[in-house]
């Protein structure tokens, strides 16, 4: 009786967290601040979606974190080698419907020969301290937290 019971309540806790997530779903991405060694950061445009960007993307699922935002350079930048990453910290923003979460890292010494590709447009590096115009405000928000100690907010 004890086993069924127990297979009764997993079941129902299983049946309970597919219902919650069908009315509030949350999807897992990851971002990177991959640095050039000489104070620039790197941005990109994706074809998708207006200005300037962190690379990144969506984390399978299951995947490790760190798995995931080293498979996204290789996919967006063409990585071929950098230092591990380094988590910093984890943000959250709405997205229509959903929550999204995002787990940012620092990728340091990274090589990489970029091709534009059908989600990458344009790359270029630009100081930690003063993005381009046209970048994203969760962007500019992550990197005046990095060079100039703004407050650090848990929302992109």
């Amino acid at each position: 009786m004890d086993t069924a019971l127990f297979v009764l309540r997993r079941m129902a806790l299983a049946i309970f967290a597919w219902l919650r997530a069908l009315g509030a779903p949350v999807t897992f991405g990851v971002n990177a601040i991959v640095e050039d060694g000489e104070g620039r950061v790197l941005l990109v445009k994706q074809s998708y979606t207006r200005g300037w960007l962190l690379p990144g993307g969506g984390v399978g699922l299951g995947e490790d974190p760190v798995k995931a935002i080293l498979r996204e350079l290789r996919e967006e930048i063409g990585l071929e080698s950098s230092a591990p990453p380094e988590f910093m910290s984890l943000f959250t923003r709405r997205l229509g419907w959903t929550t999204n979460l995002i787990a940012l890292y620092r990728v340091r010494e990274a090589k990489f020969t970029f091709r534009p590709n059908w989600e990458i447009r344009k790359i270029q590096f630009a100081p930690l301290g003063a993005p381009p115009e046209g970048t994203a405000m969760g962007v500019r928000r992550r990197l005046a937290e990095i060079t100039s100690g703004a407050p650090h907010s848990p929302y992109w």
